[in-house]
């Protein structure tokens, strides 16, 4: 006999429960040595930004620790020179 679950399904619901299958991430930099970090190109640096303008965390990303560095890095300087937004203002 199983144990109850803690999230029970709703009765008269005949559906299976869908299984997750999370892919693999890989550090784009890594597999392909052709794409640079350059703090002078905002918009390949736009992909590592929030909506609201923060930077993204490994986790989400997928890049290795030591290119996650390298985007901070530029961001940063990017930001000090004002190529991209320290923060994003909500003004409609």
């Amino acid at each position: 006999m199983r144990p109850p679950s803690s999230h029970p399904r709703p009765q008269g619901s005949s559906r299976p429960q869908k299984k997750f299958f999370h892919r693999r991430k890989f550090c784009r930099f890594c597999s392909d040595s052709s794409l640079k970090i350059d703090y002078k190109q905002p918009l390949s640096l736009h992909d590592f930004l929030t909506e609201r303008g923060k930077i993204m965390p490994r986790r989400i990303t997928g890049t290795c620790s030591k290119h996650q560095r390298e985007i901070t890095i530029a961001i940063k300087r990017a930001r000090s020179i004002a190529l991209l937004p320290f923060a994003v203002s909500d003004e409609k």
